[in-house]
């Protein structure tokens, strides 16, 4: 399991303000949280490293962070689906007035290597040393090929919000 895979277990929040626009204010949080202070040069590694050694109490400080980092989303009165939606709708809207393919073939290599990752460790009888980089490499182009769902097809939380007005728009 990596640290990003923690963090998205512990605080699905915090784990999606740090893949976009609002990484900077996440890190503040689980920093301000977890070290005491708040540090806006700490780069993804060291980031990495500090949640990838947190005990109990740290994994419960991470909750913490996330809350505070909700508060702070309210009280700046900042929507976390939307500013997530519009950064994807601004990738999409640039993707269709470049023209550029550059996002569908990326997209198509991660697809390639996650299906030929999963076929390897599925019908290859692996080297034990190999065994947790593949794991690692599974779970990262996992965490890729759903971002390149919700960037193709839309998230689930846009959907359910989707579902929500047409719902609305038939009652009135």
């Amino acid at each position: 399991m990596t640290w990003r895979d923690t963090l998205a277990a512990v605080a699905p929040g915090l784990a999606s303000a740090l893949g976009g626009p609002l990484a900077g204010l996440a890190v503040r949080k689980i920093t301000g949280t977890v070290l005491g202070k708040e540090k806006v040069d700490m780069d993804e590694d060291n980031l990495g490293k500090l949640i990838a050694g947190l005990n109990a109490d740290g994994l419960a400080g991470l909750k913490k962070a996330e809350a505070d980092l909700r508060v702070e989303l309210k009280r700046l009165d900042i929507d976390l689906e939307r500013v997530m939606a519009d950064d994807r709708d601004s990738a999409r809207a640039r993707e269709i007035a470049t023209k550029d393919r550059m996002p569908a073939l990326i997209a198509a290599a991660v697809l390639i290597g996650f299906f030929g990752t999963l076929g390897l460790i599925a019908f290859v009888d692996i080297p034990s040393r190999a065994e947790q980089p593949l794991t690692v490499m599974l779970g990262a182009l996992t965490a890729l090929v759903v971002a390149i769902g919700n960037y193709y097809f839309g998230s689930s939380a846009g959907s359910k919000a989707k579902d929500k007005l047409l719902a609305g728009g038939r009652h009135g």
